[in-house]
């Protein structure tokens, strides 16, 4: 019984003070596809359409005719039904400020802060800061740290974001010393450096920042007001396509809908019913939104408890919590402490504005952090239908889903009552994940337990799980069995062996971490058991004895604090022309439109006529031959133009080795098999759906390094370099260590998916295409073979990539001719955009690298002899595996001179998606076995690490083992300067002094040096072009073959081309790179942008200075436009390619010796954190890291850089997890299930001091410095393996134990061997399949 089409209503609400006025509201429609594709703002972005990332946030503001409030909070737009709109208004970041009209302080600042990279998260960010403003105009730094916890960035590294924030609070944020010019950092000692040089310590200077002016913010439209007032309400009905969507205004009018649509679900914030339609396909013909329904937001307090009204969302029921714990005394709020403590962690706070607290507990996610903790402190359900209201308890069976506790059809939930607890009542909420916030728990707890008064034995016990089965798991069997004992040791241990009997985890269970999580269960009991003691003592210390001291930290939770630090850096000279922008901190050329969302990203350009979209058809094969491919049925579907294959290829379909289309056999999972062009996205997704694929598999099906080694499966010859005589070596040391290490990948994650826009022109076979890449020359090619075309027909644009860290290589050439055939097959201009899933499905990332060593030392710790071997998981095809390699192989040494000395290895071919680029490449992986080795030497040896690392460091000018000279002088400073400034042995003793007091919490720290090399090791690598225009008005539009990913690079080229002209950097525009302009330019990789296209600009820049020398000498004293208008007049060419030939580097791999690289990068860094032994959560306590950047020609960009890396470098190391299955399946397809760090993740305090010296090789003696930082965050990796290593000394376990990364929480708690680890069951691996496997 579908309402018919004719009474379909208005949807009325309005955007950025505008009204709008939707006459066909389609309920599948959300408010981002609606405000990009309708209303076309662009400024809200999509990064992964799942409400994870923050990347669409805006604010809601609604007027509560009740309070006769207005309601502002943020909201992801991704997962907002417009229908659920009416008589809202929304602010997009347009209507916060504009370079047009003005812009608002919060973009100001987050700009001029350097907040901003590449500018894709920019504007959510924007939205985040200015909805807590609307609301806290004054706010606290906590609470600045919490707005921005739902918002991901993959460049800046967060610091700069949260201080651009910071400067709105009350309090000053300033360093302390900085009025007496003293740095806190020198702690009293002068180093001999910085006596000659002024160090400067501000990347920004606050006295520019307007004010922010709470009164001149738009005011809430007065019609939605009177629209809210209005007394005469009735029902709304807004019929889609296929869905209707009704909105109800009373509840019996509600009660009327749910007994006629008893299957139709509830929609109030969309975070649960949004995410399953979007990604699991659940269809809904009928959708109800109670939303503001007034009998469903109300708060009624008793001296039982309290009743919530189920409409309230999770950030108004944490107001509501804080208030009554305020009111009430502390033994009645125990449950809502507990309920709290999760509320802070739970998603970020739009999702918390979002998620209602019916719908979360109604839903009942077998990943809640809430309900655990409601069904321990008995909280009670109030249910209403039209045959009346009922209560049913929130607990074990209604978790669990038992038919008999369960809603009847037609109920509603009205509101929870949640019981105040009372004094001999404990409630408490546990819980773990791969993050701090904003992840769904590996294991989470909701526990209470009831004594009799005044004693220590148990009237009643509740334990909850969460996150252990497919739903909510009570342990009611084992807290029966447990009535009646005292609360003592042997309760716990009886406990612990009955909860894990009556809890079981299959094996095979989904989501993998099968122990840790066995292990979790009976770690999160202790704690309980911890809390409940120390709270028992606090009541009755006589009776009750306190728990050991030891144990006391073992229950706080890490807090979250909000991060801090210092950046120092050479100041400029102060005989500089004041107008020379070189050495100083300027802001990012794009960062005000990055923050008034008015940069253009390729998705940003406008609907091209006739366009059509692309969706592709993947495999769901690892390795099979293609039997049919039948598209007669996605063919049939509306809008649907056609299906393009490989035999729809006019030219090469297999352009040296990179396969477009597959067309007989499928190679790996995730392989474009067909793809379908549509008249809409939807359209083009529906139908890719309905292509049927029949595959037979083939054999081998090659996942893992280990398979590849078995089936001597590789992509290219083996690579080595020798020095000395390893074998003789190893007969003259006192010991030898052999060993392996893996290291896992990680995915790019950078925000803006790949995109992009085809446009076919009429004439000439020409194609133009815009995308972000960081090679079009390659995207042009790979177009050019798969066309049969010449190049010079095809235009690759390249304005800005919203990041790319690598990933925008190859991969865009590989994407960029499957949309060019497309368009070529259609006619029309094809929009190719990758969802998140599909992105990081096809695209793959950082290739998994197995390590092998064996290594020959004196008992003093000096290496003698290293023989050590690497393979990497290439994938499927070529890509650059071969020269990932390569890279590995020659830096294979960091920073040790190491005589005798053998390295090889080599990329195996896999049936996974191709690995490529990603910033460092090659070397964070390949210098985590480095660097293992170096700690199992010092372990041997009984020496501390960083000793070691010292008595093996190269010392005086030297060769490498491929006998490129260098001095390692640099190499030395930053190391001593690291150990110096922080702190580091002070510190090494503070932390052994808390670990000889703390038993299950341990710190630990570590101090790693780097020697980096950027560029490659082929000469015509190296090369690169510009070209400069001079117009007659004097103005210059400077254009270049790099590519600007947020690394700030045009930025660079504008200063470098202000100095070159001696010209305000005013005068100059650059617009974008394309082909048309600089023919054949390189990648911009390898952090050698800078360094090659600088040299190009100012060469062309000198040739133009050149031509105007006789006229500026004729009038010395004139101004430039005159000089210009004059150059015109005697027929001077104001137009100048540059050019520059490269660094002439070279590799013979005969010989195995080469001058491989231009230069090196010195670096250091030092991590200390805190481990939580039971559940293996890491606390980043402080970094100082010391880089060697020459000459700095922007610090705030190679300070940004440097952050940036350290911080991706940090997630690769610890939380960032890819997960395959044994069939070759990617798990991780989005934020859910894949965790780059949040603002809670970064370092509570970090020191970044860039070293100065001299690079004569280099423009303006600078340093290439976009990639080096990435290793650097292996000193968090080394500091959580020390802190460990501490726990298992402790414990009496063996020092060393195989170090692999990423060390994720499982690998940290199971690392930490105790009684726990001990007790859980195990299960024999040939007995199973596990759900996923390591791919390294």
């Amino acid at each position: 019984m579908m309402p018919s089409l004719s009474n379909s209503d208005e949807l009325i609400f309005f955007v950025n003070g505008r009204k709008v006025i939707e006459k066909n509201a389609d309920p599948e429609v959300n408010l981002l596809f609606y405000l990009r594709n309708v209303l076309h703002l662009t400024g809200t972005k999509y990064a992964c359409g799942g409400g994870g990332c923050g990347a669409c946030t805006v604010m809601l503001s609604r007027y509560n005719s009740k309070t006769k409030k207005i309601h502002h909070y943020p909201a992801t737009a991704c997962l907002v039904p417009i229908c659920s709109l009416y008589g809202a208004a929304v602010t997009t970041v347009e209507g916060v400020g504009s370079i047009k009209t003005r812009i608002h302080p919060v973009q100001e600042r987050l700009a001029k802060c350097h907040g901003t990279q590449c500018g894709f998260c920019s504007p959510g960010m924007v939205m985040s800061i200015y909805t807590l403003l609307r609301n806290h105009p004054e706010p606290t730094p906590g609470q600045i740290t919490e707005a921005l916890g739902g918002n991901l960035c993959r460049c800046t590294g967060y610091r700069p974001i949260v201080e651009s924030g910071k400067t709105f609070c009350l309090e000053s944020t300033v360093c302390q010393l900085k009025g007496s010019g003293k740095c806190c950092m020198d702690q009293g000692k002068e180093s001999s450096v910085s006596r000659q040089e002024k160090i400067c310590t501000k990347l920004y200077n606050e006295d520019e920042f307007q004010p922010l002016d709470p009164s001149q913010e738009p005011i809430f439209p007065p019609e939605l007001i009177r629209m809210a007032e209005d007394p005469n309400k009735r029902r709304l009905t807004f019929q889609g396509e296929r869905t209707t969507w009704i909105t109800p205004v009373t509840l019996d009018d509600l009660l009327e809908l749910t007994a006629s649509f008893p299957k139709a679900p509830l929609i109030m914030g969309n975070t649960t019913v949004g995410p399953s339609i979007k990604f699991e396909d659940e269809f809904h013909p009928v959708l109800i939104s109670p939303l503001g329904l007034p009998e469903l937001y109300f708060v009624n307090s008793t001296d039982d408890g309290v009743t919530i009204g189920a409409g309230y969302s999770l950030a108004q029921l944490n107001d509501i919590l804080h208030f009554i714990i305020s009111e009430q005394p502390k033994e009645k709020t125990k449950t809502h402490h507990a309920l709290l403590k999760h509320l802070r962690t739970l998603a970020g706070a739009q999702i918390r504005n979002m998620a209602t607290l019916g719908g979360h507990v109604v839903s009942r996610p077998n990943f809640s952090d809430l309900n655990p903790i409601l069904a321990a402190g008995n909280a009670i359900i109030n249910l209403v239908s039209k045959e009346g209201e009922r209560q049913i308890p929130l607990n074990g069976p209604f978790l669990e889903r038992s038919p008999e506790a369960n809603l009847r059809p037609g109920e509603v939930v009205l509101s929870i009552f949640i019981p105040h607890s009372s004094q001999w009542h404990f409630v408490s909420g546990l819980r773990m994940a791969q993050r701090q916030e904003n992840a769904f728990a590996i294991v989470n707890a909701g526990m209470s337990v009831k004594f009799e008064d005044g004693t220590n034995i148990i009237k009643d016990l509740q334990m909850f799980y969460g996150n252990v089965g497919p739903t909510v798991v009570s342990a009611s069997h084992t807290c029966r069995q447990l009535i009646k004992r005292q609360w003592d040791d042997q309760m716990l241990s009886d406990a612990c062996r009955w909860v894990l009997e009556e809890i079981q985890i299959p094996p095979t269970a989904k989501g993998g971490m099968v122990e840790f999580q066995r292990t979790l269960i009976i770690s999160l009991l202790f704690k309980f058991y911890l809390q409940v003691r120390q709270g028992l003592n606090e009541m009755d210390p006589y009776n009750f004895p306190d728990i050991p001291e030891k144990f006391v930290s073992a229950l706080e939770d890490f807090p979250i604090e909000t991060p801090k630090g210092i950046q120092m850096f050479q100041c400029v000279d102060p005989h500089q022309s004041p107008q020379d922008p070189v050495g100083h901190p300027v802001m990012h050329q794009s960062a005000i439109k990055h923050t008034t969302g008015e940069a253009v990203f390729v998705d940003d350009i406008p609907p091209i006529n006739q366009e059509l979209f692309l969706a592709v058809v993947t495999s769901t094969k690892a390795h099979a031959k293609i039997l049919s491919i039948d598209t007669s049925e996605a063919m049939s579907l509306p809008g649907v133009v056609d299906v393009i294959m490989a035999e729809d290829v006019p030219g090469d379909n297999n352009h040296k080795g990179e396969i477009l289309y597959a067309q007989h056999e499928v190679i790996c999972v995730g392989q474009i098999i067909c793809a379908v062009a549509a008249d809409t996205y939807a359209h083009a997704k529906e139908a890719a759906k309905k292509v049927k694929i029949a595959y037979q598999d083939i054999e081998p099906k090659i996942i893992t390094i280990e398979q590849a080694l078995e089936h001597n499966s590789f992509l290219s010859v083996e690579r080595k370099i020798e020095q000395g005589d390893v074998e003789g070596a190893f007969k003259h040391v006192d010991q030898i260590v052999e060993g392996e290490v893996h290291v896992e990948g990680q995915e790019h994650f950078y925000m803006e998916t790949q995109t992009i826009l085809v446009i076919p022109k009429a004439e000439d076979k020409e194609m133009v295409l815009h995308l972000g890449t960081q090679f079009p020359t390659h995207v042009q090619e790979s177009v050019s073979a798969a066309l049969k075309v010449p190049r010079s027909r095809i235009a690759c644009h390249m304005k800005r990539a919203g990041g790319a860290f690598g990933g925008k290589v190859t991969k865009p050439a590989l994407l960029g001719a499957v949309s060019a055939v497309a368009a070529h097959k259609t006619g029309r201009p094809i929009r190719f955009i990758l969802e998140r899933g599909d992105d990081m499905l096809i695209t793959a990332g950082r290739h998994p690298l197995l390590g092998k060593y064996k290594i020959g030392f004196m008992n003093n710790g000096e290496i003698k002899a290293a023989d050590v071997e690497y393979y990497i998981n290439g994938g499927c095809t070529p890509d650059e595996s071969d020269m990932v390699m390569q890279f590995i192989v020659l830096k294979s040494e960091n920073s040790y001179s190491i005589p005798n000395f053998r390295c090889r290895g080599r990329p195996c071919k896999t049936n996974l998606p191709s690995n490529t680029a990603f910033r460092g490449f090659g070397f964070p992986q390949a210098t985590v076995m480095v660097e293992a080795y170096i700690t199992a030497v010092a372990a041997r040896c009984n020496l501390p690490p960083e000793e070691v690392r010292e008595i093996n460091m190269y010392k005086e000018t030297s060769k490498t083992a491929y006998n490129q000279t260098f001095n390692p002088e640099l190499l030395r400073r930053c190391w001593k300067d690291c150990l110096e400034k922080s702190s580091f042995y002070v510190r090494k003793q503070a932390a052994e002094e808390f670990n000889k007091k703390n038993y299950w919490k341990k710190r630990g720290l570590a101090v790693i040096p780097m020697k980096y090399t950027i560029g490659v090791p082929m000469a015509f690598y190296n090369q690169a072009a510009a070209l400069v225009h001079i117009y007659l008005d004097g103005s210059v539009l400077l254009t270049h073959g790099g590519c600007e990913l947020g690394q700030g690079l045009h930025t660079k080229m504008i200063q470098v081309a202000s100095r070159e002209l001696n010209i305000p950097s005013s005068y100059i525009h650059l617009s974008e790179t394309n082909t048309t302009m600089v023919p054949n330019a390189l990648f911009t990789a390898g952090s050698m942008g800078t360094d090659v296209n600088g040299r190009a600009v100012q060469n062309a820049c000198q040739i133009l200075k050149e031509r105007l020398q006789p006229i500026i000498r004729k009038n010395p004293k004139g101004k430039w436009e005159e000089w210009i208008a004059k150059a015109f007049e005697e027929s001077i060419s104001l137009s100048a390619t540059g050019y520059f030939k490269g660094y002439q580097t070279y590799m013979d791999w005969e010989k195995e010796e080469g001058n491989a690289y231009p230069y090196f990068v010195y670096g250091a860094s030092c991590s200390e954190v805190e481990v939580d032994c039971l559940t293996g959560a890491h606390k980043h306590l402080r970094t100082d890291i010391f880089m060697d950047a020459a000459f700095s020609i922007n610090p705030a960009l190679d300070i940004g850089q440097i952050e940036g890396a350290f911080i991706q470098g940090m997630g690769f190391y610890t939380i960032e997890e890819l997960k395959y299955s044994p069939e070759g399946v990617l798990y991780s397809r989005g934020p859910d299930d894949y965790k780059i760090p949040t603002v809670t993740e970064i370092p509570e305090e970090l020191y970044v001091t860039l070293v100065h010296s001299r690079n004569p090789i280099a423009i303006y003696s600078s340093k290439g410095l976009g990639e080096a930082g990435m290793f650097l965050g292996s000193s968090v990796l080394f500091a959580i393996y020390d802190a460990v290593t501490a726990a298992r000394r402790e414990r009496g376990l063996d020092k060393t134990f195989p170090l692999s990364s990423p060390a994720t929480p499982e690998l940290i708690r199971m690392a930490c061997v105790d009684q726990f680890t001990n007790m859980i069951p195990r299960d024999d691996p040939s007995t199973f399949t596990p759900w996923s496997i390591n791919v390294s």
